[in-house]
Formats: C-alpha cells, structure tokens, sequence
C-alpha cells in the first residue's frame, strides 16, 4: 500500500494495474468488491490508495494545526502581556496593531497571495513547500489578535490586584512579575484559545485547500475532498471519506478541548 506516484519506487504498481481505460480503480469501489489490499479503495485517475493519502493527508492537517496554534498563542499571549502591562505608548501602539489586523481580509489576502507564489515558484518540489510556509505565515498571522484582546483585558484586571501591586512597591521585577505573576493566572483562558485554535486551523486547511488557495503538491484532506468532487455521482464514498475525517477529527479536538478546559477552570470542578 502506498501513494503510487513516486515512479522511482520499482514495487509500486503502475496506473494500468490499478486503473481501467477510463480511469476507475480496477479493484474495491465502486465496481468491485471490498479488497484488504486497498481497503478504502483506490483513487481514480491517479490511482493512489485512499487510505494511504487519508494518512498523508490527516499528518499535514495535524502538522499544520499545531504549529499554527502554538506559534499564533505564544505571539497573542506576548503581546496581550505587553499591551495589558503596560501604561504608555506600548499598550496604543500594540492595540492600534491589533485592530488593523482585524480590519484585513482574511480570504481576499489568500487569494492575492495564491497566485504570486504559484507564479514565483514554478519548480513542483519548490512550490509545495512555498505554499506550505505562506499557508502557516497567513495563519499565524491572522489568528493572534483574539488571545491578544483577551490576555490584555485579563491582565488590566490583574495589574490593580493586590499582589501585583505589592510585588511592584517591594521592587520585583517586570520580567518575573510577567512569568511568575501574572502568567499562572491566564491559564484558562490560554487553553480555552489553544482548545478552539486546533479544530479552526485543521477546518481553515482543509476548506483553502478545497479552494486551491492552500497546498496542492502535498497530501491534504482539502485537497482530496476537492479531488474527489467531480466524481460524487459514481464514486461517493471517494468523497465521504475525506468528509468523515474531518468532521471526527474536528469533533474529536472540540471536545478534548472543552474536557482540557473544564479541568483547568475550578469553577467547573466537581
């Protein structure tokens, strides 16, 4: 089993051996019988297996997601310290920032930018990369100014408590107000955008990828969903299946995300 258009590798079966003249899979659906060869079918046209690319393509979602949300966190929460913190030109000059990011549009940036990479990188091995680098960069971009808002608005309430105000009378410094303060006490709302970043950045992959607007030379479940498209009237399940996975995998990081929250809120212990 395995992606069939690496035409270096002697052991994969060519086109012809899992192909018909028109293209279908020569074996399981949607004309044969269920095979444990290829068990989710083969892929028509191309004649990859499904369920190598499903794998291929749920790795790139996962990688994507968690790179996204961690690098996107780490920039809201920086920030929102910062802007929360402090009491002068930092806290406008970060704000004004905040708002002019949420004032770009997401789509209409992506499809500017689509075909200028696509245009500056014609080499197929370069490409794939180039899309995956500016389809992290358009993420992370666009995804930090609500943890950002957040964080600031929690640490204006914190600063005038009474421990933040005593740590600053007896001289503590900024930096260990920040981390040994202040940041204990953002736990819950970090993993609260941490529990809701996973789930929108693997739907955000796959829905621009479906677009063409994301990757295209490497295995996605967007790129597979749009793929599969215009054979839904034969091939269905070549289409469901892409579907299936990421309506599980999107529910599934929904709600380990709501049980890691209710675990760090102790308003919701038991």
């Amino acid at each position: 089993m395995g992606l069939y258009w690496d035409i270096s590798d002697p052991n994969a079966p060519t086109q012809s051996e899992v192909l018909d003249f028109d293209g279908y899979p020569k074996v399981g659906p949607p004309f044969h019988p269920f095979t444990w060869e290829h068990p989710l079918g083969v892929a028509p046209r191309v004649g990859y297996d499904n369920l190598a690319y499903l794998v291929n393509g749920l790795r790139t979602s996962l990688v994507v997601a968690v790179v996204a949300t961690v690098v996107s966190t780490l920039l809201g929460l920086a920030l929102g310290l910062m802007a929360g913190f402090s009491r002068g030109w930092a806290d406008r000059v970060i704000s004004f920032v905040t708002d002019l990011f949420l004032a770009l549009p997401f789509f209409v940036m992506m499809l500017a930018l689509a075909p200028i990479i696509v245009s500056r990188f014609p080499d197929p091995d370069t490409l794939k990369w180039a899309q995956l680098a500016a389809l992290l960069s358009v993420l992370i971009l666009f995804s930090w100014m609500g943890l950002t808002r957040l964080i600031r608005g929690q640490v204006l309430s914190l600063r005038e408590r009474e421990f933040i105000l005593a740590a600053e009378v007896i001289g503590v410094p900024t930096r260990q107000i920040l981390f040994k303060e202040l940041l204990p006490n953002l736990i819950a709302p970090i993993v609260v955008s941490i529990s809701l970043g996973l789930p929108a950045f693997v739907a955000f992959e796959a829905g621009l990828s479906f677009l063409g607007l994301g990757l295209t030379g490497i295995p996605s479940l967007g790129k597979m969903v749009a793929d599969a498209t215009p054979f839904y009237a034969d091939y269905g399940l070549y289409l469901w299946m892409p579907v299936g996975v990421i309506t599980v995998l999107t529910l599934s990081l929904n709600l380990l995300g709501d049980s890691i929250r209710d675990a760090f809120d102790p308003r919701t212990r038991r």
